[in-house]
């Protein structure tokens, strides 16, 4: 039997209690402050930070600690709530570009890649990789928010280290985000192969192609790892290794992930190259 869907002012009130508790939670959607918008040249939806905010944790899932209690204690009933919201994690949501080839890691969101344009119009997926003049100032960083910023320095151990890295990669502070992760001394054992994955990624961003693919080669499969190998082997052109990788990640993950459905956009990308 069909069922009648819930009529706009039903929905409505709904809409406005999830935007109320999630401004609460410190993910509400950024308010200008009457300075500077920053708008896109084609028309985009704004990012909603909630959800960027639990795709930006999604790879925790996946790439779980060693010990199942301590992925408990950081991940409860598959939320994002037990991981400290980042100060201003809305307005640099809000102040990011678009991005093309990207990692699945702590702090990246699929809906980053939210004009999929060049992805339509180009013939070589190579000349869409981050580039190495990331890393050597020739691209301005990402604005931060002062108490973001600083918060990414007052950050201690795991697992908020991570998010304070991938904020400071997202920023393209690359030096910094590499200084974070090595700053610590020894990672626990627990969180070795999510250190490995970022580490990886963060190559990947600053440019460093070759050796962000090699990387992800040695680390023990999982749905991370393999959209990553796909990934990199997409922009990298190599499609028969894409495709491999990329439908072992998409088939892993499920239809209501973004992630999902950026690894079959990867995959279609693919099949047009192949």
């Amino acid at each position: 039997m069909s069922q009648t869907p819930p009529s706009v002012r039903e929905w409505f009130p709904r809409y406005l209690d999830r935007q109320i508790v999630a401004q609460a939670e410190g993910l509400g959607l950024a308010d200008p402050d009457g300075q500077v918008v920053p708008h896109e040249t084609t028309p985009l939806q704004p990012i909603d930070p909630q959800l960027a905010w639990e795709d930006a944790l999604a790879v925790v899932r996946w790439i779980k600690p060693s010990s199942s209690k301590l992925f408990s204690l950081t991940i409860t009933s598959g939320s994002s709530a037990s991981w400290e919201v980042p100060p201003d994690w809305p307005s640099f949501v809000a102040v990011q570009e678009p991005a093309v080839a990207l990692a699945f890691c702590v702090g990246n969101f699929p809906q980053m890649v939210r004009d999929v344009q060049p992805l339509l119009t180009s013939c070589n997926p190579q000349t869409l990789r981050p580039r190495a003049e990331y890393g050597n100032g020739t691209v301005r960083p990402v604005a931060v928010p002062p108490a973001l910023l600083q918060w990414t320095k007052t950050v201690q151990g795991y697992p908020q280290l991570f998010v304070a890295a991938g904020v400071l990669r997202l920023a393209r502070r690359f030096g910094e985000a590499s200084e974070l992760l090595r700053s610590h001394g020894r990672t626990p054992a627990a969180w070795q192969a999510l250190r490995a994955n970022e580490e990886a990624a963060l190559a990947w961003h600053r440019g460093d192609a070759q050796q962000a693919l090699a990387q992800w080669q040695t680390q023990k499969p999982s749905v991370p790892v393999l959209f990553n190998r796909g990934m990199a082997a997409l922009f990298l052109g190599h499609p028969n290794e894409a495709r491999t990788a990329l439908e072992q990640a998409v088939a892993g993950l499920p239809e209501t992930s973004a992630w999902h459905h950026l690894g079959r956009l990867y995959l279609a990308l693919n099949n047009t190259t192949e």
